[in-house]
C-alpha cells in the first residue's frame, strides 16, 4: 500500500481532531508514521522512497500518511513544525512521538519493530 497524501480535515478524522479534543486520543486502528514535508526540501525527497518501500514491507500493520506543509499550513502550525521532514510516530499504545531530520531506512525500520510494533507483537 502506497503511502497516503492527508489534508488537515483527513487527520482530524482518522488521526486526531484537535478542535473537538483537548487532550490527544489516536483515531486510527493501526501505528502510523506521519511525514510532514513540502515538494521543494531536498531531505525529503531523500525520504519519500524510503517511506513508500516500508508502507509495501509493512502493510497491514502500519500506515504512512504524508502531510505537504506548505498546503496544510494550519495543521503544520497546530504540530508547530519548524523543519521539515518531521516525522509524527505513532505507536499501538496511540502515544505521539515527534522527530525532525531524514532518517535512514534502518532507524526507520528500528523505531517501527521496536516502538510502534512493541505493544502489538
Amino acid at each position: 500500500m502506497p503511502t497516503i497524501q492527508m489534508t488537515t480535515q483527513d487527520f482530524k478524522e482518522k488521526v486526531f481532531n484537535y478542535e473537538t479534543e483537548q487532550d490527544w486520543k489516536y483515531l486510527g486502528q493501526l501505528p502510523a508514521i506521519i511525514d510532514f514535508y513540502a515538494d521543494w526540501c531536498g531531505p525529503c525527497k531523500m525520504v519519500a522512497p524510503i517511506l513508500e518501500e516500508l508502507s509495501n514491507e509493512y502493510e497491514g500493520r502500519i500506515v504512512i500518511y504524508k502531510i505537504n506543509t506548505d498546503v496544510e499550513q494550519e495543521l503544520s502550525s497546530v504540530f508547530g513544525i519548524q523543519s521539515i521532514p518531521t516525522m509524527l510516530f505513532i505507536g499501538a499504545d496511540g502515544e505521539p512521538v515527534m522527530q525532525p531530520g531524514a532518517l535512514p531506512k534502518h532507524v526507520f525500520r528500528q523505531v517501527i519493530e521496536e516502538k510502534l510494533l512493541k505493544a502489538t507483537v
